[in-house]
């Protein structure tokens, strides 16, 4: 592989990935096993937690730029997405719904978070909640 067959994003994450040790990968892994499981153990008790999808309003078409060469500065463009990271390490079932809309149609959305290997409720509560706030109808304005 070489970088014209790749973006050149995913050719930094390459890169970044051949200067980490494999002791270092693994300690870095495990680490994250580690915080996943305390993630789930701490939401145990709940049948249901619920977050913002984004910490503001979703970012214009070409705003995530994969022709960035620079995974630093690239990475750092998905700070608004910090309420799913933590459920994208846990494993927990989780899911966006456009609860919300802004005044310039955009949508908003609610994440809804389930207990460890309970998709059943997130997906019981959601058919719920699209029957009580339906959005089927609602499309947000597109524009590039």
């Amino acid at each position: 592989m070489t970088p014209s067959d790749v973006e050149p994003v995913t050719w930094a994450i390459i890169e970044r990935g051949r200067a980490t040790s494999g002791i270092r990968h693994i300690s870095d892994v495990e680490t994250i096993r580690q915080v996943g499981r305390d993630i789930v153990g701490d939401l145990a008790r709940y049948d249901l937690f619920i977050t913002p999808t984004l910490t503001q309003l979703p970012r214009p078409f070409g705003y995530y730029d994969m022709s960035e060469p620079d995974i630093d500065r690239y990475n750092a463009k998905w700070t608004d997405a910090v309420f799913a990271f933590p459920f994208n390490i846990s494993g927990q079932p989780a899911i966006s719904l456009p609860l919300g809309w802004s005044e310039g149609g955009v949508p908003i959305g609610v994440q809804l978070v389930g207990r460890y290997g309970d998709e059943a409720t997130v997906l019981a509560v959601s058919t719920q909640l699209e029957r009580e706030i339906p959005w089927r109808h609602r499309r947000p304005k597109v524009g590039v």
